[in-house]
């Protein structure tokens, strides 16, 4: 029953955001709209938005990703588009989709958390070329850059890669893949080019650096998640800080979870609204809301 039920919201939910895609530029004199449901790979957040921003384009065309199904809703005038270009958009900024491959240093320049396991959706030839320049969009507004923390000139751009990779590793309750990411975390700390940073930045860094150094270290040297989640709490805590003072291009956003720590309650960093809870995993990975959204 509750899965019937579960079926059904998600339903009349799709079915909501088509139509109000569809009203949306109806309302904007279009009168030519249609709608298709096309596969585009992608991991998480963060590629939802690179996604989305690559199909929408103000008065032709609007496309919501779905990071679980794998699948674009996309609404377009078929008088000034169609699925095709989207598609060729989509995979000139790294993703493949059931027509179209992304060029593979497109894909490899992808934030680590992105780069999502390319099996060439929707593709039976047996040699695929990279995809050709899409068309020059006409009267239309040019398609926003969209940067990412490894893209950015954050000098602890590498930290926070890893940082949200082994979140994303105890999310999925994967102990030996957050001890990588611990590794990496460590590594990175060590090679951080603290001439980059500024005075505020460097003050502040040099503050925290050997409580995240030792919290990483004890979370790499294990890979059991229930000790490797206990130094994920205050890892968090100091990574929240440099944050808010190491701005990146991307919102990252501070979540919080009143059941992890023993009942005590634990935060943690997410570039991703959608709350995926590193501290309970599988077993509740939704448990927790949004605290505060850094921009």
């Amino acid at each position: 029953m509750i899965n019937t039920m579960k079926t059904k919201h998600s339903f009349f939910l799709t079915l909501s955001l088509m139509l109000g895609i569809s009203f949306s530029l109806l309302a904007g004199g279009i009168k030519h709209v249609k709608t298709q449901t096309l596969k585009v790979s992608g991991n998480c957040g963060m590629c939802k938005k690179t996604i989305e921003t690559a199909a929408n384009v103000k008065g032709s065309s609007n496309g919501i990703w779905d990071e679980s199904k794998q699948v674009l809703t996309l609404t377009f005038d078929s008088t000034k588009t169609n699925a095709d270009e989207v598609l060729k958009r989509i995979a000139h900024v790294g993703y493949d989709n059931e027509k179209f491959l992304a060029p593979d240093k497109v894909y490899a320049g992808l934030h680590g958390c992105c780069q999502y396991e390319r099996v060439g959706l929707g593709m039976t030839s047996a040699k695929i070329t990279e995809v050709e320049k899409p068309m020059a969009v006409t009267d239309m507004e040019k398609i926003p850059e969209v940067k990412t923390p490894a893209e950015s000139t954050n000098p602890l751009a590498a930290v926070f890669t890893s940082y949200f990779g082994l979140k994303d590793a105890l999310t999925k309750d994967d102990g030996v893949l957050a001890s990588t990411k611990a590794k990496e975390m460590f590594k990175a700390i060590d090679k951080v080019a603290m001439d980059k940073m500024t005075a505020p930045q460097h003050t502040l860094w040099m503050k925290l650096q050997k409580d995240i150094s030792y919290d990483a270290e004890h979370i790499k040297g294990v890979e059991e998640t229930e000790h490797q989640r206990e130094h994920f709490v205050n890892l968090s805590k100091n990574m929240y800080a440099l944050a808010k003072v190491f701005k990146m291009e991307v919102p990252v956003y501070y979540d919080h979870c009143p059941m992890a720590n023993d009942g005590k309650g634990a935060d943690w960093l997410s570039l991703e609204e959608k709350i995926s809870n590193p501290f309970m995993g599988k077993k509740m990975p939704t448990c927790g809301k949004v605290k505060e959204t850094i921009k």
